[in-house]
């Protein structure tokens, strides 16, 4: 398998392409990775160094790529934050390029915009783009809770609610939505849901809360590791349950050791052989 994956970058930690990479890599996958910038430490902790790319710095790379002959074997391509709305026109010109080579190929859209806690994080115009642009092209769309309800311009307070947003969000253009973070009415106080839907089934994970400080990434590495195991599965589902161990296991390490930053090189083995399995169940 064969991902092109088109994201930011960090030297230090593990955020964007640096959390998305490894854990396909480690799955088997062969990845491409284009980065949209360089910096050496995400912006969380106030200060950073390097540089941001251009859209046509993005589409330069992938150009090179093409004329390697290798987009006909791309499965899928995966993106994450946008910094800018001509790198979200750059990464949307990849994805056709890919599609021409491979009209079988995938594009998984995790569509970063902001959480619950910050609001809207991305520069104005970045959250339109998104829901103009972006989703209708996406096969599957990986968004928070806040962004779930942003896109679909709905309340998810409870499992109803959110059912009728992945739906709405559907309608643009995903078959796929997995809702990386949930917690409705129904979620207990200690723990917290993923919601898969796929042709008007939903499927819901259930874990527990972790004693976890707020560390950044996890949202990347889960959409490519769901990516990854929707390629294999074809199954909205199988997906749901393998990424949902993967990332708890990956979280459950970092929280233990108290870490800022997500361990993704020593919590490895939980991409491959998850330490726990959580049921999924239709709801």
């Amino acid at each position: 398998m064969k991902v092109l994956s088109i994201q930011s970058h960090v030297a230090y930690g593990h955020v964007g392409n640096a959390s998305a990479v490894f854990p396909m890599q480690r799955l088997g996958v062969e990845v491409w990775p284009v980065h949209t910038v360089q910096f050496s430490n995400h912006t969380g902790y106030g200060t950073w160094r390097g540089r941001v790319f251009d859209g046509p710095a993005v589409e330069e790379v992938v150009q090179g790529v093409a004329e390697r002959g290798a987009l006909r074997d791309c499965d899928a391509v995966l993106s994450g934050y946008m910094g800018s709305a001509d790198i979200g026109t750059a990464i949307l010109r990849a994805v056709a390029a890919v599609r021409a080579a491979n009209a079988a190929a995938v594009y998984c859209c995790d569509p970063v915009i902001g959480d619950t806690h910050a609001g809207v994080y991305v520069r104005p115009g970045i959250a339109d783009f998104m829901r103009a642009q972006a989703v209708p092209a996406a096969d599957i769309l990986t968004p928070n809770q806040f962004e779930l309800d942003l896109i679909a311009g709905r309340a998810t307070d409870t499992l109803e609610g959110a059912k009728a947003a992945v739906a709405a969000v559907q309608a643009l253009g995903p078959r796929v939505v997995l809702v990386t973070s949930l917690a409705t009415a129904e979620t207990p106080s200690d723990a917290i849901d993923m919601l898969a839907g796929e042709g008007g089934t939903f499927w819901r994970v259930r874990t527990p809360r972790l004693d976890l400080k707020a560390v950044s990434g996890a949202g990347d590495a889960v959409a490519a590791l769901y990516l990854v195991h929707y390629l294999r599965t074809r199954s909205a589902a199988l997906a749901l349950g393998m990424a949902a161990a993967s990332i708890h296991g990956l979280l459950r390490r970092t929280a233990e050791a108290g870490a800022e930053e997500l361990l993704t090189v020593a919590a490895q083995e939980e991409f491959v052989a998850p330490t726990r399995a959580f049921p999924v169940e239709a709801v």
